[in-house]
């Protein structure tokens, strides 16, 4: 079986490792702009050997933001600021990736470092938040959504596409949806936050409707020969969500419909998240079972950090690409030295010849000359 320094081909490109860094949302656009963090956020990770770099969750709407500080890509001037991103990661050897998403009823919050809630309803920098039913998704999130009207729904997956196109002519090569987490595409997914009556509630399949509509218009759009990416929330943990046999029943059709790969994750429609077995690479069991099941390949990372145990996850065929997040923002290089703990030939190679040459060089001293 392959490594986790193996390369990974998957469509026309061809990853130089199996690691996939999936960036966490930075909160630092001005009006969906990226900017010179993002810059230097992506670049450091794809100097750090990563094979392929996704950029953080962006907003196909200006109302699907997290928060005002989230990346966009709803206008042509988006487009350009993250093209210089793109741009640097190719140059850099990963392939540039961007994730697409819509917050939904978790919209129109404070960052993290400013409360992490939603802002008041009568506060002038909030927006209307929308889901697929009026309901709130609680804890530090209390505002109560409206529910989307049918032909609103028939417009997200063209927002999706039309972001999509963007992406593309920004010079992005992968690109993945963002269907996980009780953002708005998930939130259709889980009787826990869609109550409708109509072709988008109650049987799987109705709620399923959507994530395909989406798929099948962004698929339209983007080259057959460039990778779709699915983060999938396969399951909510929660008594009357939606199910593991759902989520693997979702992930078989949406490979029908043009994914060629399920980052897997969790669904987190409910603030409730006692159920969650959380503890070190505690995803990749389930990862396993829609590789299967499902006939897709499937990336997974959640609270795996050792380079041993990310070699295994791939070596043992529970997943084809490790896509962490956490442990590449507090370690940008972290691909040299798992390079280096599972004894890879010239570990420095992983890293751009202005540090490999410094890295490979043997210091000599007066003591050792």
């Amino acid at each position: 079986m392959p490594g986790l320094f193996d390369c990974y081909t998957i469509k026309s490109l061809t990853l130089r490792n199996r690691i996939a860094v999936s960036l966490m949302c930075q909160y630092s656009a001005v009006d969906g702009v990226v900017n010179d963090w993002h810059l230097v956020n992506l670049g450091a990770r794809a100097a750090g050997g990563a094979g392929l770099v996704i950029a953080e969750a962006t907003a196909v709407a200006p109302e699907g933001r997290i928060t005002r500080g989230c990346a966009g890509l709803w206008n042509d001037a988006q487009a350009e600021a993250w093209s210089r991103c793109a741009r640097y990661v190719a140059e850099r050897g990963a392939v540039p990736g961007i994730q697409l998403a819509h917050a939904g009823r978790k919209a129109s919050a404070n960052r993290p470092w400013e409360g992490d809630d939603h802002l008041a309803a009568d506060d002038p920098l909030a927006w209307e938040i929308v889901a697929p039913s009026a309901l709130a998704f609680g804890g530090n999130l209390p505002r109560v959504p409206r529910a989307l009207e049918l032909d609103e729904i028939s417009r997200l997956p063209q927002q999706f596409a039309a972001a999509a196109r963007r992406a593309l002519d920004a010079g992005f090569q992968c690109l993945e949806l963002h269907f996980a987490h009780g953002y708005l595409v998930n939130s259709f997914l889980s009787p826990l936050a869609n109550q409708r009556q109509d072709r988008y509630g109650g049987s799987a399949d109705n709620r399923d409707r959507l994530a395909l509509e989406t798929v099948a218009a962004v698929r339209a759009v983007w080259p057959e020969h460039l990778p779709l990416f699915v983060r999938l929330g396969i399951r909510d943990f929660v008594d009357g969500g939606q199910t593991l046999d759902e989520g693997i029943q979702l992930a078989r059709a949406l490979h029908a419909v043009g994914v060629d790969l399920i980052d897997v994750s969790l669904s987190l429609n409910s603030p409730d998240v006692s159920a969650v077995p959380w503890g070190p690479g505690f995803m990749a069991p389930i990862a396993r079972q829609v590789r299967e099941q499902a006939g897709v390949p499937v990336a997974v990372g959640w609270m795996i950090d050792s380079p041993a145990d990310a070699d295994r996850l791939i070596r043992d065929g529970q997943a084809d690409l490790f896509i962490p997040a956490r442990a590449l923002l507090a370690e940008p290089h972290w691909p040299y030295r798992a390079a280096r703990e599972l004894g890879v030939e010239q570990p420095q190679d992983v890293l751009p010849p202005q540090y490999a040459a410094w890295l490979k060089r043997r210091v000599v001293t007066r003591d050792n000359a």
